[in-house]
């Protein structure tokens, strides 16, 4: 019941994440997508990956595959670093709404690309003006989304973020498996995965002119008035309330000190002010481990790491993908919903960590004792054998170890620890991280896939178990704490120092006339 009482008492919260989220499922759904289009039959012929003996040409295809997969990140990379000084200037709300738009002028270039090489030349262009759109919403939308959440809740609203991402991949899976039954040629092969990339992001655009700007951006240029009226109208309560009071006093004396103590906020003090350097450097570790999990190698190229463990007929590589999607998205949104804010964020990072890095270990082992049947192509190819439906099994437990840590809990976690002056510095940061090392997994996946074989699982394995389960028992625990609260457990601030700020703040608050009956209101 008190469940079902927060959601609606927090609807307000929950609608903005959902329309701001569109970007991520935009996010998401650009990640899937390119992978299937490039591994299809017509695709390789157009752009000739196909050798005169009918078979694919591996290094070629490798090269444009990892080309238009990456481009997107590389293009993400920079839009995430634009961001933070934008949103810090005009806003969120503002911020994100140009994001969409260049993002829509790339989406338009690959829709409209034909065969060859200006096609090619096309769809590269295209994927790197909609990764600087995609690298400025994936910025701004979670610091947008935490700033506007109750304490309460905001793992569980933060980490919607992860769910959006796995619907956006799940929906690229499927148009691509779509695809690859009902339209085997014709340029229609790449423009309509792509051009669908059109529908989320006219939602975005439209659902931004539903939404307020967020209340810890507005007191942080001196609106304050405007501040507390859109904290009351986020929280569906009056403006005199104790609880409504109570947290703009927090959010003012948390920006009122950060002000103080880092007046003329520049990179070097960004990174380098008191307890700012370790929060830096926990955003970008946490980003470089999540993206050499192995989970992405799959995201991106899910088609042939299924083919490679023996769904070599390409229906059956697609449709396993479709249903990896289908896991990871039910396994995310059960994680967020009933397990983040249960488990802590140190434990759940530990057991997803172990358990990924178990499964890899397994899935490497069988892969080395029951390699797949050589394929060639002239014979139309077997059914999946048994060792390989057990690892494809192997794959789909994994996903849902990555869903219940390592998905969801970075972004959540790199939300958690960063005060309001500095936040955006932090997000952008996190997400440059997390875009530099997309960049670099998703450019070398393809010839670890060909030139490691079993041997890429081990990897994989290793890096979870060793570097990521380690990572997570060294960093502290957020679970349950404000925004503000983050300076004491980071050394900014003494406990003592930060009540008395909150105490001038709320006596500030109780002192102005029009609210003079809210003081004897119960917190």
């Amino acid at each position: 019941m008190n469940t079902k009482a927060g959601i609606f008492k927090n609807i307000r919260v929950y609608w903005l994440a959902f329309i701001v989220y569109w970007g991520i499922v935009l996010f998401g759904y650009d990640t899937g997508i390119g992978g299937g289009v490039v591994s299809a039959p017509y695709f390789l012929e157009q752009f000739g990956l196909i050798k005169d003996d009918g078979t694919k040409d591996v290094a070629k295809s490798n090269a444009v595959s990892s080309n238009v997969v990456s481009v997107l990140q590389a293009g993400a990379f920079f839009g995430a670093l634009a961001s933070a000084p934008l949103s810090a200037y005009i806003g969120r709300r503002p911020t994100l709404f140009g994001f969409t738009i260049i993002f829509v002028v790339g989406a338009i270039l690959t829709t409209v690309a034909k065969g060859g090489s200006q096609g090619l030349a096309e769809i590269y262009a295209g994927r790197v003006i909609s990764g600087l759109g995609i690298g400025g919403l994936s910025a701004v939308a979670p610091a947008f989304v935490s700033e506007c959440a109750p304490k309460d809740v905001r793992g569980r609203i933060t980490g919607l973020f992860q769910i959006m991402v796995a619907f956006g991949v799940m929906i690229s899976y499927f148009v691509n498996f779509g695809i690859g039954i009902h339209i085997s040629s014709g340029f229609k092969v790449w423009q309509i995965p792509f051009g669908f990339q059109l529908v989320p992001a006219g939602i975005l655009a439209f659902g931004l002119l539903t939404v307020k700007e967020s209340p810890r951006w507005l007191a942080s240029v001196g609106r304050e008035q405007e501040a507390l009226e859109t904290l009351a109208y986020l929280r569906r309560d009056s403006t005199s309330s104790h609880e409504i009071l109570h947290e703009m006093a927090e959010i003012e004396a948390a920006i009122q000190e950060e002000r103080e103590s880092r007046k003329g906020l520049g990179w070097k003090e960004a990174f380098f002010g008191k307890g700012n350097f370790i929060r830096f450097f926990i955003a970008f570790v946490i980003f470089l481990l999540q993206q050499w999990a192995g989970q992405n190698s799959v995201n991106y190229y899910a088609p042939q790491i299924f083919a490679s463990i023996g769904f070599t007929d390409r229906k059956n590589s697609l449709l396993a993908s479709g249903v990896y999607g289908v896991v990871k998205l039910v396994a995310t949104s059960l994680f967020i919903f009933f397990g983040v804010e249960t488990l802590g964020r140190k434990l759940s990072l530990f057991i997803s960590a172990m358990g990924m890095g178990t499964l890899f270990f397994i899935i490497g082992a069988i892969l080395k004792t029951h390699p797949p049947p050589a394929t060639s192509a002239s014979v139309a190819a077997p059914n999946p054998p048994p060792a390989s439906k057990a690892m494809a099994a192997m794959l789909y437990i994994y996903v849902c170890f990555y869903s219940m840590g390592w998905g969801p809990l970075p972004w959540v976690y790199v939300s958690d620890i960063f005060p309001t002056r500095t936040r955006h510095y932090g997000l952008a940061v996190a997400s440059a991280s997390q875009w530099l090392w997309n960049f670099v997994v998703s450019k070398v996946t393809p010839d670890l896939n060909t030139d490691l074989g079993y041997k890429m699982f081990l990897m994989f394995a290793t890096i979870n178990i060793g570097g990521m389960a380690v990572f997570s028992l060294l960093i502290p625990e957020t679970k349950g704490k404000s925004l503000e609260e983050m300076d004491i457990i980071f050394g900014s601030i003494t406990k003592e120092k930060r009540q008395a700020d909150i105490d001038k703040h709320e006596r500030g608050f109780n002192h102005v006339p029009s609210h003079s009956g809210s003081s004897t209101e119960k917190a």
